[in-house]
């Protein structure tokens, strides 16, 4: 054996739970059975496989008669193929400050998909029309890159959620000025159990034209998947899904985790564990408040995702027993995730760990 190689007992013991992200969880059983049943003979490629047509029915049953789905490896290729199939190359979209195509992709809409971002500083993460207004303008001038999108992530990079009410809002104002909406739903489901809303009531029917309809941090193994909620939004996309190299040569096996996920009620099911699993451990953190003093609750706890501020001496002390991240642009403040998988005793064990 390597002196690189694991032990077998290395491969079989027992991990804990992380709060770092809901991307380090495992994937549901559901979806690795899937996975099983779908790794049976031979079937067309690229696509033309009977699970992948089935994926599409499910897209329009969930988003209506005109939604139409791209299966994706990955959530940052969904949101730089969205964005570039609905934008032109001198395109540009306007963002919040925090969101994930301006913090966490690596430069990749500008880089890979060639379109200038503005991004828009938010008191919660969430984008509003009044700052939206902020930077669209400049139409017509060659000394500006072109708004041709808004995006928003459902839910946020803080954890909060947009009401179908502010999506409308949004929605209208993109198309008056000639933009399209496009939503980051790498955790829509999340936010859709929040709001006890389906996942139409949240994107076609406020007004979405594009969506990133996220998987993996749901409980996929590792599948995204573009849904175009409106055909005019993003022209060519079928083609530039292979250039952006998101094309699957053996599809089927992302779309059945995508078809584990979004046939049945497993996403609804992941996603209101995940955010009840939050709840719990909100409570737990503002019963903290009256006994450890610094500890506080920093963002509305809206979905799987509680933000809090703890001192110094509380955080190295939790992040011995538990991963989890500091905020990178807020000292003292930290992010704790918690996955469809996350258990009653993981919350209480870093309860415990945090009261000292």
């Amino acid at each position: 054996m390597s002196q690189h190689a694991a032990s077998p007992e290395a491969a079989t013991a027992p991990v804990s739970r992380a709060f770092a992200s809901d991307n380090w969880s495992g994937a549901h059983p559901e979806v690795i059975e899937a996975l099983a049943l779908a790794n049976t003979g031979h079937v067309p490629a690229y696509g033309g496989d009977p699970v992948t047509a089935r994926f599409q029915e499910v897209a329009r049953e969930l988003f209506g008669a005109e939604a139409e789905a791209f299966p994706v490896f990955n959530g940052t290729g969904a949101n730089v193929l969205a964005l570039q199939a609905a934008l032109p190359r001198w395109g540009a979209v306007i963002c919040a400050r925090t969101a994930h195509i301006n913090t966490d992709e690596a430069g990749a809409p500008e880089k890979t998909g060639g379109l200038k971002l503005f991004g828009i500083e938010t008191p919660d993460g969430k984008l509003t029309p009044e700052l939206v207004a902020r930077e669209a303008w400049g139409f017509g001038s060659e000394h500006r890159s072109q708004a041709g999108a808004v995006s928003i992530s459902q839910v946020t990079e803080l954890g909060t959620v947009y009401t179908p009410h502010e999506i409308r809002a949004l929605a209208d104002q993109a198309h008056e000025l000639g933009l399209v909406l496009h939503v980051d739903g790498s955790r829509l489901g999340n936010a859709a159990a929040h709001l006890g809303a389906s996942l139409r009531e949240l994107t076609t029917d406020v007004g979405v034209d594009l969506l990133s309809l996220g998987g993996t941090k749901n409980g996929l193994l590792g599948a995204e998947a573009v849904v175009v909620l409106r055909p005019e939004a993003a022209d060519g996309i079928r083609y530039l899904r292979k250039i952006d190299l998101q094309l699957a040569s053996k599809m089927r096996f992302i779309s059945a985790q995508l078809l584990a996920l979004y046939e049945g009620d497993l996403w609804l099911r992941s996603a209101t564990r995940a955010n009840e699993l939050a709840q719990r451990l909100a409570s737990g953190v503002r019963a903290l408040e009256e006994t450890v003093p610094g500890v506080r609750i920093a963002h509305p706890v809206e979905s799987n995702a509680v933000f809090v501020e703890l001192p110094a001496e509380a955080a190295t002390r939790a992040q011995s027993a538990f991963a989890f991240g500091a905020w990178p642009t807020q000292p003292g403040l930290y992010r704790l995730m918690c996955a469809f998988d996350t258990t009653e005793a993981d919350v209480d064990a870093l309860l415990t760990v945090l009261a000292g």
